[in-house]
């Protein structure tokens, strides 16, 4: 009887492991997920860069009509080289005028040399608020400032330190120039040489070496090669004459020389017009340089 027992028992475990349950299990292979399909990741497009506006550099020199200029050996060779405006006129004498009209469309009905507290604004303010890297680079300023500095820096060929009274911060002694030259060169470069070295002094043929060595300096420069332009001018005439040079250097156009009737408002009009801003003053119905500079810097 107990023999009996033990074979039903047997019995019914054997049919509970074969039973259909077992018979229609699924092979665990079949359970894996099916293989998806690979696809490649798709990167997004790269953003195309803004194209650098190019460089300008504005050379100032002192008191020489363009035929007495053209005499020293190394502003003929300047000359030669690069574009000439010939009759490129001041608008006021003496130097002061003729540096505001240069820097704000306007001499402020000044006619003297001395410091004047004008309202703030200018070409320099135009800049900072346009987000444009700026300097203006004085010989002989020192420590003691815009208005103490001794000679041979000018204050009178300062004229950012007349606009609301104070110096900006950009300006700065011409010491750091190459330096600047050498690394990170602000979008917009203003350059007074010395009382001697811009020709006020100083006869022309030893300022004008100076001047060709100063733009042998930048036209090495990769900021000017990179479609940079340079301005050299002179303020005023020598009293018999209101036509002063212009020197026009870019890295793309050679010698050549425009006849075109300019004067210290077209000079600010270009500038302005290069770095986007609106025309102040006089500026505004002056004549561009349009024909002294390639179609990519107007």
């Amino acid at each position: 009887m107990r023999f009996l027992q033990m074979a039903t028992v047997a019995v019914l475990a054997a049919s509970c492991i074969s039973g259909p349950a077992a018979a229609t299990q699924t092979p665990a292979a079949s359970l894996s997920p099916p293989p998806t399909e690979s696809v490649a990741p798709t990167s997004a497009p790269s953003p195309t860069p803004t194209p650098k506006t190019p460089n300008v550099f504005v050379i100032v020199m002192e008191n020489s009509a363009l035929t007495t200029a053209l005499r020293a050996p190394a502003v003929q060779r300047l000359a030669a080289k690069y574009m000439l405006a010939t009759n490129y006129n001041a608008v006021s004498s003496p130097s002061l005028p003729n540096y505001l009209a240069m820097t704000s469309g306007s001499t402020w009905g000044i006619t003297d040399d001395a410091y004047h507290v004008l309202p703030a604004g200018g070409l320099g303010a135009q800049l900072t608020a346009a987000g444009v890297s700026w300097r203006a680079y004085m010989e002989g300023l020192t420590s003691a400032g815009c208005t103490r500095s001794p000679y041979p820096y000018a204050l009178k060929h300062n004229p950012f330190a007349y606009y609301g009274g104070s110096c900006p911060a950009n300006v700065v002694p011409l010491d750091v120039l190459d330096a600047d030259l050498a690394g990170e060169t602000p979008s917009f470069v203003w350059i007074t040489p010395g009382l001697c070295h811009d020709g006020h002094d100083c006869a022309l043929a030893e300022a004008g070496v100076w001047l060709e060595d100063l733009v042998a300096r930048i036209v090495a420069s990769a900021a000017w090669r990179d479609r940079g332009v340079l301005f050299i001018v002179w303020d005023e005439g020598d009293g018999r004459s209101s036509v002063v040079p212009l020197i026009v250097a870019t890295p793309d156009v050679g010698s050549r020389s425009v006849d075109g009737f300019y004067d210290h408002y077209s000079l600010l009009a270009a500038i302005e017009d290069h770095f986007g801003l609106s025309r102040l003053g006089a500026a505004k119905d002056a004549r561009p340089l349009s024909d002294l500079l390639p179609a990519r810097t107007r």
